[in-house]
């Protein structure tokens, strides 16, 4: 199993009169090339739940195993390795830097992964291909629309080629048909065999994957598996 969670609590200011349970005894498995949305309104606890799985926090309690390993028994900077060749991250604001071009933007990661330089920009212009944006690899996020950041910003996820993603409201700052074709986009990497995880307050788009984890106060309250027409 890729993704395993076993009872899992995240809790803030715990035993204070506030306690707040962010994820409240949480146990699920993701198996790898699935498509999931985790869906449920602002507070559910849908956010927390990607940071835990995102190895952008721990739990306060339970175990979190990914790929059979034991994250909690993991260093930072073991975290930090899985973050950055396991995962890609992509995020509702793009997370773009203003000052850098697209292609700079999307070699950031591989800087850090401590790609050679002319390996890395290999990497990120293949990745803008994929999104069709390889003619606008000079521009700055500034001189490109919503659309074309999201695409640079889903580039840059995918150019070390991770074997998960998670998308965190991915179509959120986007018009209608602009969010689709990113849709659009992320199921066709899930063809391809990454692992998709779709984070969303939106329940039209949480009904397009194939399948559904709704969260309310913390806890899964749906889990289930439908039909889609897109494979």
């Amino acid at each position: 199993m890729l993704i395993e969670l076993r009872d899992v609590f995240k809790i803030y200011g715990e035993g204070l009169e506030r306690e707040v349970r962010a994820l409240d005894g949480v146990s699920l498995s993701i198996a790898a090339g699935e498509f999931v949305a985790i869906a449920g309104a602002s507070g559910s606890g849908k956010s927390t739940l990607m940071n835990v799985l995102g190895c952008l926090d721990v739990p306060s309690y339970g175990d979190y195993l990914l790929a059979g390993r034991d994250v909690g028994e993991l260093s930072d900077r073991q975290l930090s390795r899985i973050r950055s060749r396991k995962i890609g991250f992509i995020f509702q604001g793009y997370n773009l830097i203003p000052g850098l071009n697209a292609l700079e933007n999307v070699e950031l990661p591989l800087i850090y992964q401590g790609v050679g330089v002319s390996r890395r920009r290999d990497m990120a212009l293949a990745a803008l291909e994929r999104v069709g944006l390889a003619g606008r690899a000079k521009h700055r996020p500034a001189e490109m629309s919503g659309g074309q950041q999201q695409r640079v910003a889903i580039a840059r996820a995918i150019a070390a080629r991770p074997p998960i993603l998670m998308a965190d409201e991915p179509t959120g700052a986007l018009d209608s048909k602009t969010g689709l074709e990113v849709l659009d986009f992320l199921r066709q990497l899930n063809r391809e065999g990454s692992t998709v995880l779709l984070i969303t307050h939106d329940n039209a788009i949480a009904a397009t994957a194939r399948r559904i984890i709704r969260l309310r106060d913390g806890r899964i309250v749906e889990d289930k598996r439908q039909e889609v027409d897109w494979l």
